[in-house]
């Protein structure tokens, strides 16, 4: 039997079994109430009656006959039982009798007996419908009793057959879905009958059969760890955002929205172009992604996160694959790191500050020892013997090398600080790449090294800062001369391009190694096995210096063939 059935029917039971409580209750009350109204009616007013007949009966007055007569007029309206009638209509002949000669005793003795008769059959009445009232109210009470119990007992027996015949199947079915939520997947239910538990049961064990078979296919094992991938991205410190091959934003963990201030709800879905114009981050962030190489931006980006300036290196990687019987790759998204640098930034700072400050220092004692060594070359102040001149020259070459090296460190802490300053004004090659000459004129006679220029009879002036470009220059021409043999030739070489113009700079030497040129631009790296001094800073500054003057510094070297290092800068226009 379906659940809805039982329930109706058991419901329905009771409504009649109410309905039929009303029903007796109401039919026994109403007898009882037709009992005792028939009694009043009927008989307590015959008996009033009777009693003021008496009263006026025995009375003097004049309108004694006539309320008498008033009286006896009501009785005879209220005749209800069956000699009634008979002793009312003796009353009334007597009291004829009386009216014509009211003196008469013997009929007023008759009237009064006809009187106590008519009061002793009412009593008699009452006394009989009492007997029939309390008949009925003893039936009344059986009935509406026996009603009452058979509501109850029934009412009991479906209170405590009905509520567990539903609760049982359910407790067995929230039983079985705690199995199936702990991966419990062969759990079954078994509801006997044709009730919407057996249609239920039918519907748990396909799911669960479902289930099962999912639990057991790939796919079960895919979302598994895509789920184990969500968490692990979620968890990251560094700030994650995943985008389709259509820039659609699918993933992006708890980092991510909090440095956004997007919740996942206005960010997981939408296209990241719409949510650009609303966001300036996430704007600058997918600006030109597709674009983009596989690197990270090596200028951080500041923005406010932690409560505090922070500043974040973008890494872009573009996730791609070749599908199966093709050799092309396909795009199918692309995912934004951002590193959080902050710390580092904080340490290189503090670190360019104190290289800045100690190089500061550094130059005034060395330029006062420079000094020193000059007067002590002269002979007025005393002459010096062949070792102690020595000594001086060596001295003098080591605080040649520490001026040097200090002004490398103050150009450095200019670049790494941002605060390249730079006076651009039309400039003339050849006259910036002779002043490098010249500066370098005494290292190459050393080593007895010869320049070579090339240079056409008109250049075009170029737009740039002559005393950076020239200290560019000199850099590249000593470092030249460092890894030349002797007796060696170094090629200087201007040439005109369409809209620029290229100064290059070759030496003979030993070159680079494939594997360090990409390198070479580096800060502090220096060529591992070279002998030769140096910081490992000048090619750095000179690339941060030429392009800090929207110019292009290259490097082009064949390993034991030489170097050649070219630098090309705007033609004004």
């Amino acid at each position: 039997m379906r659940i809805k059935t039982k329930l109706t029917l058991g419901v329905g039971l009771l409504f009649l079994l109410i309905l039929l409580l009303s029903i007796v209750s109401a039919r026994y009350m109403y007898e009882l109430k037709e009992d005792t109204e028939n009694v009043l009616v009927d008989n307590y007013r015959t008996l009033e009656y009777s009693r003021n007949m008496l009263l006026y009966l025995e009375n003097d007055s004049g309108t004694a006959i006539e309320q008498f007569d008033e009286y006896l007029k009501k009785q005879e309206d209220n005749i209800t039982e069956i000699t009634e009638n008979e002793v009312t209509g003796a009353l009334r002949a007597h009291f004829k009798q009386y009216r014509e000669n009211p003196d008469d005793g013997a009929v007023r003795s008759e009237i009064r007996k006809e009187i106590f008769r008519l009061m002793d059959m009412n009593m008699q009445a009452i006394q009989r419908k009492s007997e029939m009232a309390k008949t009925t109210a003893n039936s009344a009470v059986f009935w509406i009793a026996g009603t009452g119990t058979l509501c109850f007992l029934i009412a009991f027996v479906l209170l405590v057959k009905l509520p567990s015949n539903i609760a049982d199947p359910i407790k067995e079915l929230t039983g079985s879905i705690r199995q199936i939520a702990e991966k419990n997947y062969s759990e079954r239910v078994h509801f006997e009958g044709h009730s919407e538990f057996g249609e239920l049961a039918k519907s748990f064990n396909a799911m669960a059969q479902k289930l099962q078979e999912y639990n057991q296919s790939n796919l079960a094992k895919l979302m598994m760890e895509k789920k184990r991938v969500e968490a692990l991205i979620d968890k990251m410190h560094d700030p994650v955002i995943g985008l389709d091959e259509n820039m659609r934003i699918i993933f992006a963990n708890e980092e991510a929205n909090q440095i956004l201030g997007i919740p996942d709800a206005e960010l997981i879905g939408y296209h990241s172009k719409d949510l650009a114009l609303k966001y300036d981050l996430l704007r600058e962030l997918v600006k030109n992604i597709e674009e983009e190489p596989e690197i990270g931006n090596r200028k951080p980006m500041k923005i406010f996160a932690h409560g505090k300036e922070s500043y974040f290196e973008k890494d872009i990687q573009h996730i791609s694959f070749v599908p199966t019987g093709e050799t092309v790759g396909q795009v199918v998204g692309h995912v934004i790191l951002l590193r959080d640098v902050t710390e580092y930034k904080e340490l290189d700072s503090a670190k360019t500050d104190f290289i800045a400050t100690v190089s500061h220092e550094f130059k005034t004692p060395i330029s006062s020892i420079k000094m020193s060594l000059q007067l002590l070359e002269n002979e007025q102040v005393g002459k010096l013997n062949p070792e102690q001149k020595h000594l001086i020259e060596s001295i003098k070459d080591d605080a040649s090398r520490l001026l040097k090296i200090t002004g490398e460190l103050l150009n450095m802490t200019q670049v790494e600080s941002g605060n390249i300053q730079l006076s651009l004004l039309p400039a003339d090659p050849r006259e910036i790449l002779q002043y490098a000459v010249n500066a370098n004129k005494v290292q190459a006679d050393q080593k007895q090294i010869q320049f070579e220029l090339t240079c056409p009879e008109q250049v075009s002036k170029v737009r740039a800062d002559n005393e950076k470009t020239a200290w560019v220059l000199t850099n590249l021409i000593s470092n030249a001369i460092r890894y030349s043999y002797d007796n060696s030739t170094i090629y200087l070489t201007i040439q005109e391009q369409p809209e620029a113009v290229s100064i290059s700079v070759r030496d003979t030497g030993q070159g680079i190694a494939p594997k360090y040129k990409d390198k070479i631009f580096d800060r502090y790296f220096r060529v591992p096995g070279t002998k030769k001094e140096g910081t490992g800073l000048g090619l750095a500054i000179s690339k941060e210096f030429v392009e800090a003057q929207g110019g292009i510094i290259t490097v082009d070297s064949e390993f034991g063939s030489g170097s050649t290092f070219t630098l090309t800068l705007s033609k004004l226009s």
